[in-house]
This record gives structure tokens, C-alpha cells and sequence, in this order.
């Protein structure tokens, strides 16, 4: 199947709805969203980028400046803003998916976790410095590590409550990740996902 006839039968099978991209930073929401929304037809969200936006600030700035606490409570207002739109890939935060409100969002669309192991992570986050929950860590790969599998294993059990789940192989490029979400969301058998497609709840 070629990847155009693959994207035709997903356009058909979600019928309009949102597909919302969740998983650790560094998984590649961002950059397979784009080319996923591109493939679908859809428009592209970041909410990352939409806070950003409105409040004309780096996201380290604000963690550093109102807190995590107030940062989740601006994600979960853009993110039921963006939830009552349609044929939208929107690329969310990592840690999205520890609110339980955020669900009850999310649940308007379909959900794909990007699944990457911690050694792909580890090899994209190495001295970045923009991702404040690893500021202390990012120059010490074994400091790193441990915390993004602390991170890890404290969001598992929200990021499998997804529709879908695509595991991101070492070397795996954009198109390849793309490409398997695409069958991934094809070949959906998630109880709560069985009537696509659907509208906006």
C-alpha cells in the first residue's frame, strides 16, 4: 500500500476527528505531527507552542517564573480549546496526559502514543537546556537517564490508556514513524474507538 492510499483510508476512517500525539518529550510529536497533518490534510496544533504564544513566554520561562502547577492549569485550557476543533494532528506536552481533566479532551479525538525507549530519548535530550523538568539533568547522560525513566515509569499507565500505540525503533526517521501511525490508527481495535469515525463529543 502506498503511503497516499494509506492516508486516503485513514482521512476516510476518521471522518474529521482529531488525532492528539502523546508521549515523552524527545518522542518526535512535534515533527510527526507535522508530517502527519500534511498527509492527512489536517491543520497542526503544538500546544507547547500555542502557550507560548499566549503568553509570551518560553515554556522554561514559565515553569520557572508561575510554576508547574500553573503551566499544566494554561495547557488544560488551551487543550479544551483546541479539543473542540476538527481534522486537526495535534502534537501535546508530555506530561498532558497526568491530569485526569486532560482526558476528557483528548477523548474528543483519537489518541497515539509515541513509545520511545529511554536510550532513543536519551540520545535526542543530551544537553538541551529548553526542557525544564530535565534543566538539572540534560548535561550528565546518566543523571539523564535516570530521570527520564522515573518520568517514564510515572506516565506509563496514562500514556497506554491511548487508542494507539507506535513504538519508535532506534534510526527510525519521521516517515517511517508517520507511516506507522497511520496503520496504526487503521488498524484501531480500541474498545472505546470502535465507532469511527465520530464527531466531536
Amino acid at each position: 500500500m502506498t503511503d497516499t492510499s494509506l492516508a486516503a483510508q485513514v482521512q476516510t476512517r476518521l471522518g474529521g476527528v482529531t488525532v492528539f500525539l502523546v508521549g515523552m518529550m524527545g518522542c518526535g510529536k512535534t515533527t510527526t505531527g507535522k508530517r502527519l497533518a500534511k498527509q492527512l490534510g489536517y491543520g497542526f496544533c503544538d500546544t507547547d507552542q500555542v502557550i507560548s504564544q499566549v503568553t509570551g513566554r518560553t515554556i522554561p520561562e514559565l515553569f520557572a517564573q508561575v510554576g508547574e502547577a500553573e503551566f499544566r492549569r494554561l495547557e488544560s485550557q488551551v487543550l479544551a480549546q483546541v479539543a473542540s476543533h476538527t481534522r486537526l494532528v495535534v502534537a501535546t506536552g508530555g506530561g498532558v496526559v497526568t491530569q485526569p481533566i486532560n482526558w476528557s479532551y483528548l477523548h474528543h479525538g483519537v489518541v497515539v502514543w509515541l513509545d520511545a525507549p529511554v536510550e532513543v530519548l536519551v540520545e535526542r535530550l543530551q544537553q538541551r537546556q529548553d526542557r525544564p523538568l530535565l534543566a538539572h539533568d540534560s548535561a550528565d547522560p546518566e543523571r539523564l537517564r535516570r530521570r527520564l525513566q522515573q518520568l517514564c515509569a510515572q506516565r506509563q499507565p496514562q500514556y497506554a490508556q491511548a487508542d494507539v500505540q507506535v513504538t519508535i525503533r532506534p534510526g527510525m526517521t519521521v516517515a517511517g514513524v508517520t507511516k506507522a501511525v497511520l496503520r496504526g490508527i487503521l488498524g484501531n481495535t480500541h474498545p472505546r474507538s470502535q465507532s469511527f469515525p465520530r464527531g466531536v463529543e
